[in-house]
């Protein structure tokens, strides 16, 4: 083993990857609302602002619906989806935003798709204040489940991070990842239930079995049932839900550190 391979090189270059996520993570903060009035006031009104709007327009849809505080069930899917979403769309780029620093600093590529995600669970953090307002305003008082959300939070983290990677380091190479990733989104929107209920699939006889199935092994249904389960429902989440969840973040989490690992070495000839 060579001087640079001890311990003290390896706390070192640990230390430097740490204070570049830091510093990646509250460049981003503050470009996202820069020149912007309202400033972090918009990562509250923007779920408030769609929960009213859907409220309001699938109330009507809903109507077999057994959702009870459904504005609530409503906005606590929306913006836990939502840190997905962003989360994994910045990942997917982050490999070639971050061209012009890789070709002139050394330093362990896989800081980036982590610091996106990263990113986004800061702008999670401000989204759930629009969580409690809607509580407070229907009065809703918090119980003991909602500690649920530390695991339902750091599952879809660990999930979410997997899949930046993987798709980060494809994206380098096949750039049509960028427009298949947003097909992709748009397709899982509809495929988990946001702004609807499962109990609209599991209460018709015409649904065929494999579409519940597909629909319930959909990772984001774990994610969200976990969070509802803390928040919504105040109930312990099913075993089988947690079950799928920690599979998922495992799967999703191997799958990336695989490919991001067997791939990173070719990044800067294609970058």
């Amino acid at each position: 083993m060579t001087v640079t391979d001890g311990p003290a090189h390896v706390s070192r270059r640990n230390d430097k990857d740490r204070f570049i996520l830091e510093q990646l993570v509250t460049k981003d903060f503050k470009l996202r609302y820069r020149r912007s009035v309202l400033g972090v006031v918009w990562s509250v009104l923007n779920p408030l602002l769609m929960m009213i709007i859907m409220s309001f327009v699938f109330s009507y849809f809903l109507k077999g619906s057994s959702v009870a505080n459904y504005p609530l069930y409503l906005i606590v899917g929306n913006v836990t989806f939502s840190l997905m979403n962003e989360s994994t769309s910045a990942g997917l780029r982050s490999i070639i935003d971050a061209a012009p620093l890789l070709k002139k600093v050394k330093v362990d590529r896989w800081v980036f798709p982590v610091q996106k995600v990263l990113s986004a669970a800061v702008n999670f953090a401000f989204s759930l204040i629009a969580v409690v307002i809607v509580m407070l305003f229907y009065r809703i008082a918090p119980t003991w489940h909602l500690v649920w959300m530390i695991p339902a939070l750091l599952l879809l983290m660990v999930f979410c991070m997997g899949v930046s990677m993987l798709i980060g380091a494809l994206a380098v190479f096949f750039r049509d990842m960028i427009h298949l990733w947003s097909v992709l989104l748009t397709a899982w929107t509809y495929l988990t239930p946001i702004f609807w209920d499962l109990s609209l699939l599991t209460n018709s006889p015409d649904v065929p079995w494999l579409v519940l199935a597909v629909v319930k092994a959909n990772p984001m249904y774990n994610y969200l049932d976990m969070m509802r389960c803390a928040i919504v429902y105040q109930a312990s989440p099913g075993a089988i839900v947690i079950v799928l969840a920690v599979a998922w973040a495992l799967v999703a989490l191997l799958a990336g550190v695989l490919v991001f690992r067997k791939v990173e070495h070719k990044f800067i000839l294609y970058i």
